[in-house]
């Protein structure tokens, strides 16, 4: 077998990816804002803010813990999720990057 083309990127481009690819659906995106509301570990709460089904929830729960943008313990029987500080940190530096580029650029471009 031949080499996957994510061996043609840096380590730091397919981290990126792999956080952009997770924040990449819609309810991925509101379970991470109303961890930031809750502004705490939540345990099985999320089922009741969202509408959408247990399992499909979980799924993309499990998507955002593997992608490193969300942890999870166990507590009893059920596991408690909150952000994930490393992942947003390698999300914000590369959009402050962004950020510092077009700065520089000054609108300069096409």
């Amino acid at each position: 077998m031949g080499i996957t083309k994510t061996a043609n990127f840096t380590v730091e481009q397919n981290e990126l990816a792999i956080l952009a690819k997770a924040m990449g659906h819609p309810a991925r995106i509101a379970i991470i804002q109303y961890l930031i509301k809750v502004n705490s570990c939540i345990c099985g709460e999320i089922v009741n803010e969202l509408p959408l089904a247990q399992p499909t929830i979980s799924q993309h729960l499990k998507e955002l813990k593997n992608a490193g943008l969300i942890k999870g313990n166990f507590e009893g029987n059920a596991i408690c999720y909150c952000l994930d500080e490393n992942g947003f940190s390698k999300i914000k530096h590369f959009f402050q990057h962004i950020d510092s580029h077009l700065e520089s650029k000054n609108n300069q471009c096409c």
